[in-house]
């Protein structure tokens, strides 16, 4: 195997179906790729009840530091209708200059480049001053329990430390060299229900309309605005997902009334001041008595997700200036520094190092025929080999 080419490495890993949270051989052609290259490959099993268990993959080249960290994800999301793909989505084909094939983008292909620039410097360096790991997950598509939150923790009880990290998520919207990712928003969701009294349509009086109540707690949320944006980040976003009331009869007022809300946040909260803002946003409009009037305030309940995702933003230089400085050395473009998109498993990374995301175009990921560029293979490899010797001149600084 030529590991030097990222093409072929693609290839190897589209091969292996690894849909979450089947590891499909992805984790073994890893290894295969990494052992030869001197690295120490290590595999981990993550566990929790009602979970299904995840295999997970560290591999370390090196044993001094400075220590640069490549983490990323090997499951892929389902393929849908495989019938509708122009080309099988795990045949690794090639056509018209792209590689088809579910994870092309997101993010094996981010990968496949990666082990081909670290090959590709140790073929004309020799192997780093200092220490450069793989931490891949087989979780991210999933629910991202056992996943890279376990194995950085099941790494670090080791005593593995990591001075950097480079996450490869495809994070350019249009071309290579767009943007780098320096950070995230944070989010929470969370599910309200309203508790009314069940009664007859023609009979209001003796019952209470939970729907009526839901409106102007949603409406809450929505207006007015959480924040204007802050330097480094857009204005706090609410949406309500959805709203529910179970109710097949239209001369029957329901019981209760249920909505889910998501909320991508900034700098200006923490997830704990952001919730106390959406509760006493709640509790006024519980108060409201524009829809009921006469009645006491309605009931209400809310449940938060288990696991809000907190914001941050890296402030490192050597980092950020070496992938800067690499992207627009390779590409002829200088990239912008985004916090925009959703949530990565940067946001547990960002407790153990210093991270930063970049890799592919993003248009077809998740879609049917996602596909790459063979060029863009080839330009992000030579961007994350300019990286590597970049961030290993500079790291001490």
């Amino acid at each position: 195997m030529t590991v030097t080419n990222p093409i072929t490495n693609l290839q190897t890993l589209i091969r292996c179906a690894s849909v979450t949270p089947a590891e499909g051989g992805t984790l073994t052609a890893l290894a295969d790729m990494l052992a030869p290259l001197g690295f120490k490959v290590e595999r981990m099993t993550a566990s929790e009840p009602g979970t299904p268990d995840i295999e997970n993959l560290y591999a370390r080249l090196g044993t001094d530091g400075p220590h640069l960290m490549f983490a990323g994800h090997t499951d892929v999301v389902p393929v849908g209708d495989a019938t509708s793909w122009s080309h099988p989505p795990f045949a690794a084909e090639i056509a018209d200059g792209e590689l088809f094939g579910r994870g092309a983008v997101d993010m094996k292909g981010g990968i496949a480049c990666f082990v081909a620039a670290v090959a590709r410097h140790i073929e004309k360096h020799g192997k780093p001053a200092g220490s450069i790991s793989f931490l891949i997950t087989g979780d991210e598509e999933g629910p991202a329990i056992n996943g890279t939150v376990k194995l950085l923790q099941w790494a670090a009880e080791r005593g593995e430390t990591w001075d950097a990290s480079l996450v490869g998520e495809p994070t350019n919207p249009d071309r290579l060299g767009d943007m780098i990712k320096i950070g995230r928003r944070g989010s929470i969701s969370g599910t309200i229900t309203v508790h009314g009294v069940q009664g007859h349509a023609a009979y209001p009086h003796l019952a209470d309309n939970p729907v009526r109540s839901i409106i102007k707690l949603t409406e809450a949320l929505l207006d007015p605005p959480f924040d204007a944006g802050t330097d480094n980040f857009q204005p706090s976003n609410l949406e309500v997902t959805t709203i529910d009331v179970g109710n097949t009869a239209t001369n029957v007022i329901p019981a209760k009334a249920t909505a889910a809300f998501n909320i991508r946040f900034n700098d200006t909260w923490t997830a704990d001041t952001l919730k106390a803002e959406i509760v006493a946003r709640l509790d006024a409009a519980a108060a409201d008595q524009t829809l009921r009037p006469g009645r006491s305030p309605a009931k209400y309940d809310i449940v938060w997700s288990e696991r809000p995702s907190q914001v941050f933003l890296t402030r490192n230089n050597a980092l950020i200036a070496s992938l800067s400085a690499a992207v627009e050395n390779v590409t002829a473009q200088r990239p912008a520094l985004s916090t925009t998109g959703g949530t990565s498993d940067a946001r547990f990374i960002k407790d153990y190092c210093p991270v930063v995301e970049f890799g592919l175009v993003g248009q077809t990921m998740h879609m049917v025929d996602e596909r790459v560029a063979l060029s863009d293979l080839e330009t992000l490899t030579e961007i994350y080999q300019t990286f590597i010797q970049r961030w290993f001149e500079n790291a001490e600084l």
